[in-house]
């Protein structure tokens, strides 16, 4: 059978992943967990990167957006309140001859299992939450779900961050952390998985100025991907019809990416309303409106909600950035990766492995390693490790020839255009602090 071309698309990149330690199957010696993976050494570093540019971008770098990191066990009338309990649901289909389980809107899901052929079951409601408990004694204990949001941690303490950080309508709280959804069929790589890391901005206004400020956060965050790298013929937006909107939402688009296969949302944002502070003044007791001093005005805020996936944004990256170039004798893979998100800057190569270049190669190495993340390798021709370089993401590799026994020179090798400059070592820090 013949895969088609995104399939193997998707394989090449899985097997770069896998490689060059960006992302492993998760308990792979034992044959593996569904739709569970881990990070390698490089995978590690480029997740740290995109979250530090979004806190950067969200937090750092603004004075009305405040960060927070709420429990991932929660008191469970929360999710009564939101309304998770009992609308958290996916139609689910299941094969009565082997057992698999499908969502009923997946496009393999036809009149017959896609599997095996078989005969599908009546469409029936599946909960997506993970239920634990909580408590010494299993009979005595108490039911908690694994947090399959983060936006409800920020919402029960908007009040809390509120007086002690002395904000004023309008602001936001963020915040990164993992949600855990029991998802009926997980696919697509690290796409759609069950435990997974949410960067999560909530935008609280006045009720009235929710329009205005829902078109500043669209623009605000497709522009960040921008700024991330990312191809704009590769992103659009897509608006949520009416039959679609979740119930607390009056609008809703989704920032699109362009998969292989597919275009599928990458970014939510959307205008909850009123909806969530209502619903957890009513379940808890607790007021939660807003006054303001100004206008002697009394209201429960309105919410601009900006909701991303870390995973997927880091899948994102990786698809975005995947390239093969054909050369004279060989094809060249290459994760074209924004130096600002790479995980190794720069890799250091002694040509040789004598007249004193690894000692100079080391030197540089323990110089540049204080201020960011590089590699040093001599091992092979210098042209298979430019290459490895190439399939890891890393924008410079850094030559010591013989030359730079002369004048203390280095080559410097970019990644994307492969162009070679000849730089001072004292100034090479400066040469790469400019350009990443």
């Amino acid at each position: 059978m013949i895969k088609n071309s995104s399939e193997k698309a998707m394989n090449k990149l899985v097997a770069l992943c896998k490689r060059r330690g960006y992302i492993f199957q998760s308990s792979e010696i034992y044959g593996g967990l569904d739709s569970s993976y881990d990070y390698g050494p490089l995978g590690v570093e480029l997740k740290k990167n995109i979250k530090e540019f979004w806190w950067q971008s969200m937090v750092q770098t603004r004075e009305d957006i405040v960060g927070l990191d709420s429990a991932i066990l929660m008191h469970p009338k929360i999710w009564e309140a939101s309304g998770h309990v009992e609308g958290f649901n996916d139609p689910m289909i299941d094969c009565k001859n082997c057992k698999r389980r499908f969502r009923e809107d997946d496009e393999r899901v036809k009149d017959k299992c896609p599997v095996c052929a078989g005969e599908l079951t009546e469409v029936r409601q599946f909960n997506l939450m993970f239920k634990t408990q909580m408590g010494a004694v299993a009979e005595d204990a108490s039911i908690v779900y694994l947090r399959p949001e983060t936006a409800q941690g920020i919402y029960v303490n908007f009040v809390n961050v509120m007086q002690s950080s002395r904000q004023k309508i309008p602001f936001g709280i963020a915040q990164i952390g993992k949600a855990f959804r029991n998802e009926i069929t997980p696919r697509n790589f690290i796409f759609r998985t069950r435990e997974f890391e949410q960067m999560e901005m909530q935008f609280f206004v006045k009720p009235g100025s929710d329009g205005e400020w829902f078109e500043y956060w669209k623009e605000q965050r497709i522009n960040w991907y921008d700024d991330l790298g990312i191809k704009k013929e590769n992103l659009r937006f897509r608006q949520h019809g009416k039959d679609e909107l979740a119930h607390y939402a009056a609008a809703a688009f989704d920032i699109e990416f362009k998969y292989p296969f597919g275009w599928k949302e990458l970014e939510g944002v959307h205008n909850r309303t009123d909806f969530d502070l209502k619903r957890h003044t009513e379940y808890s007791g607790k007021d939660l409106q807003y006054f303001d001093d100004a206008t002697r005005e009394r209201y429960t805020p309105y919410i601009i909600e900006t909701s991303a996936g870390c995973d997927r944004t880091l899948l994102t990256c990786l698809v975005d950035a995947y390239d093969e170039e054909e050369l004279e004798k060989d094809t060249r893979t290459v994760l074209r990766l924004s130096p600002k998100i790479a995980p190794i800057k720069a890799g250091i190569f002694p040509l040789v492995k004598k007249d004193g270049m690894p000692e100079i190669g080391h030197k540089i190495t323990d110089d540049l390693k204080k201020h960011m993340p590089v590699f040093y390798d001599e091992s092979g021709a210098v042209g298979r490790r430019y290459r490895r370089q190439d399939e890891a993401g890393t924008p410079f590799c850094i030559t010591v020839d013989s030359q730079t026994l002369e004048d203390d020179t280095v080559t410097v090798r970019e990644r994307d255009s492969m162009q070679q400059d000849r730089v001072a070592s004292d100034k090479l820090l400066e040469f790469l602090k400019d350009r990443i």
